[in-house]
């Protein structure tokens, strides 16, 4: 139990710190990409207002007046006398309208072919794209009247410094999520130990009181039963017996918690379906008397490493259960089943539905649904306290759910 408490609490400390790692990074990362391609969209747009056919071409393709929507809605603040912008390496294919290259400005050492320009260009101008990246070169299209040019710039060394910052990033974020991780351990048990403390004295105060109250128990029923055979029937005497009576039951209930939480359990093989029909059997007349009629849906040949006798009272508590809290006389289901591995025990019974914020609460020692009862039935909320504890030591998981006006305990157990 505390284990999976300092589990969830290392879980839900690590998802916090990555969750803002991971959003920060994402936050940063975003940004930084939005606005270095705004800024690459701003200097290709600048270069090519600033850019003019050589004389050469110029003589063969009058200059004509850029058409007024190539460059509609655009607006930046970019200074084009900046040092990031001088510095910045430009290409440049200019194309007529029939699909001639005019002109390829390709600054020298060449980074890229003219061929590759060329190809890329032709590309983007059957494209329907103005302006995006391609690998590490930011493109802009524009219609220069006449002509086509096509604007690259090349980002490789800006790439190349945020693929290494990333990776760095990267590297160093999970080296403190290693430390925070262990970080977190530490703390789980830190927060986790005085609760483990606190609930391994309280299994030691019902052992050690079970085991105190026990003798006091026996000697009163002993001299009662002494005294109702010296002084025959009397009504306070039988008031003792009955209080006594129930006192013992409360005792052994106490015993068997703690002895199913404190000590380890001999398993073997166990044919768990012989037993449940044995257990079964031994409830019907139990149902029957309180006019129920006890069903039982058991498959065969299912086996479990566990302890039969823990296994049994399993059973029992259930189907006590269901015979003492349905609200009305009818059937009481047990079934068992082979499921995924394990071996499906199930007990339904007609009954008012359990709130579900009081679904879980229900396997805690003491905890009875209606606070109302106290204890005359001489059952005290620890039936299904032991149950849980049992199917804990036995590697199971035992849950309760409300539908259609039935309540359903299962129980899972791993198969052989």
């Amino acid at each position: 139990m505390f284990k999976k408490s300092r589990r969830k609490i290392v879980a839900a400390i690590m998802s916090v710190l990555v969750t803002l790692w991971v959003g920060t990074l994402g936050v940063i990362y975003t940004s930084s990409y939005f606005e270095m391609s705004k800024q690459n969209q701003e200097m290709l747009h600048a270069h090519t207002q600033m850019y003019t056919l050589s004389q050469k071409f110029g003589k063969n393709t009058p200059p004509k007046k850029p058409r007024p929507d190539d460059d509609r809605g655009f607006k930046h603040d970019f200074d084009p006398q900046s040092p990031k912008f001088q510095l910045s390496t430009f290409y440049t294919v200019a194309v007529s309208n029939d699909g001639e290259i005019l002109e390829i400005k390709n600054e020298q050492p060449a980074v890229h072919s003219n061929t590759d320009l060329e190809k890329l260009a032709q590309e983007l101008i059957g494209g329907n794209k103005q302006y995006g990246t391609n690998k590490n070169l930011a493109f802009y299209k524009v219609d220069k009247g006449g002509y086509t040019l096509v604007a690259f710039m090349d980002n490789t060394v800006i790439n190349e410094s945020a693929m290494t910052l990333f990776r760095y990033t990267l590297i160093f974020g999970g080296v403190v999520i290693v430390l925070f991780f262990f970080l977190s351990l530490f703390l789980a048990k830190k927060i986790v130990t005085p609760l483990e403390e606190s609930y391994q004295k309280q299994k030691q105060f019902i052992s050690d009181a079970g085991h105190e109250l026990k003798t006091p128990v026996s000697v009163v029923s002993a001299n009662a039963e002494i005294l109702s055979r010296e002084i025959g029937g009397n009504q306070w005497l039988q008031n003792i017996q009955y209080e006594n009576e129930r006192m013992g039951t409360l005792v052994c209930q106490l015993l068997d918690l703690a002895k199913t939480e404190n000590v380890t359990p001999q398993t073997e093989r166990i044919d768990f379906s012989r037993l449940a029909v044995s257990e079964a059997l031994a409830f019907e007349s139990i149902a029957f008397e309180k006019g129920f009629v006890l069903n039982q849906n058991i498959e065969n040949s299912i086996y479990v490493d566990g302890n039969g006798i823990q296994l049994k009272q399993i059973i029992s508590i259930l189907l006590d259960n269901a015979i003492r809290h349905s609200k009305e006389r009818g059937e009481v289901r047990l079934t068992l089943m082979k499921e995924h591995g394990f071996a499906k025990l199930s007990v339904i019974n007609k009954a008012d539905e359990i709130p579900e914020e009081e679904q879980t609460k229900i396997f805690e020692r003491f905890y009875r649904v209606d606070t109302a009862r106290n204890g005359e039935d001489k059952h005290y909320g620890l039936g299904l306290a032991i149950a849980k504890a049992i199917v804990i030591t036995h590697k199971g998981k035992i849950s309760v759910r409300c539908y259609d006006g039935l309540v359903e305990f299962s129980v899972l157990i791993p198969s052989l």
